[in-house]
């Protein structure tokens, strides 16, 4: 396993972090147990996890996920020093998570307690803001004139996140916290916050992870050049676009048990006529080269520079050992060229 510094943080992380939404819903506690026990034998020492998990978000899941981890943590207290946790305080939008209300420096301080007793924990390593307060351009709001995107007061977003900053501050001297990232934000959402950090002194964010995939390239290259050039980790989560590329979903399958057969909360909008003919463009790539599309796929954004460390996710065992093997997966030069090919063709599928 490879190792690399976590942006600008003291931490060092492996190259493959290990994502944790389906347990709660999809996996039990037995299911995780084996996950983990499993990562960390194979040198992974990152893993990632959030108060809103298990997906898709439910009030009956909610919290399920970092309970989850921290009775593994409870059982294997010596471990603790050895594992890179990170988490995510959820931003506005769910009735059941502090009424919906934005993210705030006294939510902050409120969310990060309640994480560390569900995660049976005295720190956190890495803490995140799940999403802005503004719209996001994500969750396939990317496309242009996306409703409700740039319609916020610039001055008082940005005094809400002196806010957090403040928040997230207090949490890093009581040593609640390491480190802080954000998810699911954009270029300027990164620099106001490095600016702010900057003028008052505050903890400098360190991480953002966005979805990032075969099928979702919009960070590159501007957003993961200002990550590299601000000493960033960018950290790419659903490498594999919720499972599109791996093949399953192809011509309407939908295998029992698969997330594509729960429902979502923004609906299955990955599921276009050009998403399903790049996937199925990549698998038989795959095929071709005598690799799995799974492995395609991860090893691809495995290789891509900026990229720190990739978060991958699964429900089986099976699944988890071969998403690890990827990243010991070697793209040829011949095969990455139909890769940037198809690409091409299919730079925004959805």
């Amino acid at each position: 396993m490879k190792y690399v510094p976590l942006g600008s943080s003291s931490l060092s992380v492996s190259r493959v972090s290990l994502g944790s939404m389906t347990w709660g819903l999809q996996n039990n506690q037995q299911d995780a147990n084996a996950q983990i026990d499993h990562a960390l034998a194979q040198g992974i020492n990152f893993i990632d996890t959030a108060e809103m998990y298990a997906v898709p978000p439910s009030e009956k899941t909610y919290g399920k996920t970092e309970a989850i981890i921290g009775n593994w943590l409870a059982a294997n207290p010596s471990q603790r020093k050895d594992i890179v946790l990170a988490s995510k305080i959820a931003g506005p939008g769910f009735s059941y998570i502090r009424d919906g209300s934005n993210i705030s420096g006294k939510t902050v301080i409120e969310a990060i307690d309640a994480s560390l007793i569900r995660l049976q924990t005295d720190y956190i390593d890495l803490y995140q803001l799940h999403w802005p307060n503004r719209k996001s351009p994500h969750f396939g709001n990317h496309w242009p004139n996306s409703e409700g995107f740039l319609n916020e007061d610039t001055a008082e977003e940005t005094e809400q996140m002196l806010d957090i900053l403040q928040g997230l501050a207090d949490s890093v001297k009581t040593g609640k916290i390491r480190y802080c990232g954000l998810s699911d934000d954009t270029t300027w959402g990164i620099n106001q916050y490095l600016r702010l950090s900057d003028k008052y002194d505050l903890p400098r964010m360190v991480s953002i992870q966005n979805e990032f995939s075969l099928l979702q390239t919009k960070d590159w290259p501007y957003l993961i050049e200002n990550c590299v050039r601000e000493n960033i980790a960018y950290l790419p989560w659903s490498p594999l676009a919720t499972g599109i590329l791996t093949g399953k979903y192809l011509n309407g399958a939908r295998p029992e048990g698969s997330r594509w057969t729960l429902m979502q909360r923004n609906g299955l909008f990955r599921d276009t006529k050009n998403s399903n003919t790049a996937a199925q463009a990549y698998v038989d790539l795959a095929k071709q080269f005598d690799i799995t599309p799974a492995q395609l796929a991860l090893a691809w954004c495995d290789q891509v520079k900026g990229v720190t460390s990739t978060i991958i996710g699964a429900t089986t065992m099976t699944q988890l050992e071969e998403n690890i093997a990827a990243f010991n997966t070697e793209l040829s030069k011949e095969l990455m060229i139909e890769i940037n090919d198809v690409l091409k063709q299919f730079s925004v599928p959805f």
